[in-house]
């Protein structure tokens, strides 16, 4: 009888044991990633002497290649372990930070680039398979904890990374290399219950990823919402390349950090996080908030009240669409494929952000701005009303 009891109270621990980590972890690295990439456009330009189009074309190649490597590593996270591959992306990562503090040379910013692209096609998969391994009650509170963190790092690291600049650039950049060797440390904490790895071989890395594009629902889905990923991200280019000065962007992307926030505890309550509405809503939230920028040409009076409601109301779209696709995406991976699942959906993601951004950017040069935000929010519009919750 002792038995029976205690089973339940030791998942329940490893449960929050999990949890526990998984937010200390997130929090960690976002303060330190937001800290040095805030600030690391300026070192390139001002300190090293790059140009700006250089970088720019360094900084893009790390998220093609990024989005690219899903596929492939989110099958290796299912084989090797969330456990092994969480720690070998934090130290790919703290390595990348360090070779971004003493980037004298083109070389050695693109080592820098690759080595951040390749960690992060091992982390993410990493951790949202390490959540997936949770009961279904816990998982969902442990997932909007590590968004609700991730957000609060997203506005807590830009200043950090200012005031630790005193010291230089490659002061700032150690630090954020630590972050991510404290990270891989961390790794090791979690049970090894959950974090088990799959078959050996390279054969499987094939069928994990064949085992999830073979289901024709699941590829619909991944699909359909792929350019969720697109409208979470083009507000960081469509908003400071329109008529809006620095404090303004500071302020729409602050209020998008609470909006994606303040959704979580609400989404987290009582499973709703799995139901098909939630990623609807947000896919349509994420969508509408680029008609509100549209508008603030014409809303002098109420500029200010219109910025904000439209960062609040992206932002929301944002941390509905993030809790939306991850609980599908367990929900229908097939078994011991999570992390294939997840390279899988963020592999065509990556894609679409890919192509809508250029297409976005060239709106922009020919000046037709409202048109690229109508565009957004009408594919943010189709994308829900197409959107179909495919079955486990």
């Amino acid at each position: 009888m002792l038995r029976t009891s205690a089973a339940p109270d030791a998942r329940a621990e490893s449960g929050r044991r999990v949890v526990t980590v998984v937010a200390c972890m997130q929090g960690a690295t976002a303060l330190g990633y937001y800290a040095v990439m805030a600030h690391l456009v300026a070192h390139l330009r001002d300190d090293v002497g790059l140009l700006a189009g250089t970088i720019a074309l360094v900084l893009g190649l790390r998220v093609a290649v990024q989005y690219a490597l899903f596929l492939p590593f989110g099958s290796l996270v299912d084989r090797i372990a969330p456990r092994r591959a969480g720690m070998l992306a934090c130290g790919l990562r703290a390595v990348a930070f360090g070779l971004l503090g003493v980037a004298g040379d083109l070389g050695t910013l693109l080592a820098a680039a690759l080595a951040l692209a390749v960690g992060g096609a091992l982390l993410h998969p990493s951790v949202q398979s390490v959540l997936a391994g949770l009961p279904p009650g816990r998982r969902s509170r442990g997932f909007g904890i590590y968004v609700v963190t991730g957000q609060i790092a997203a506005v807590a690291g830009p200043p950090a990374g200012l005031a630790l600049l005193v010291g230089g650039f490659e002061l700032l950049a150690a630090v954020g290399a630590a972050a991510w060797v404290v990270m891989a440390l961390m790794f090791a904490l979690l049970p090894r219950t959950v974090t088990s790895g799959g078959e050996a071989g390279a054969r499987p890395l094939l069928r994990g990823v064949a085992d999830v594009v073979r289901d024709r629902a699941f590829l619909r889905f991944a699909v359909v919402t792929a350019p969720g990923t697109l409208l979470a991200t083009q507000v960081v280019t469509v908003v400071p390349l329109g008529a809006t000065g620095a404090g303004e962007a500071t302020l729409f992307f602050c209020a998008g950090a609470v909006g994606a926030a303040g959704i979580q505890p609400f989404v987290a309550r009582r499973g709703r996080g799995g139901r098909s509405w939630v990623l609807r809503a947000g896919l349509l939230c994420a969508g509408s908030g680029y008609l509100l920028v549209a508008a603030l040409p014409g809303v002098a009076d109420w500029r200010m009240a219109v910025l904000v409601a439209a960062a609040l109301v992206n932002g929301a779209g944002t941390g509905l669409i993030q809790t939306g696709s991850f609980h599908t995406i367990v929900r229908c991976a097939p078994e011991g494929r999570v992390g294939s699942a997840i390279g899988v959906a963020n592999f065509v993601a990556g894609a679409v952000a890919l192509a809508g951004g250029l297409v976005v950017g060239r709106l922009f040069d020919a000046g037709a701005e409202t048109a690229a935000l109508a565009g957004l929010a009408a594919l943010g519009t189709v994308s829900a009303v197409a959107y179909r919750r495919p079955a486990p």
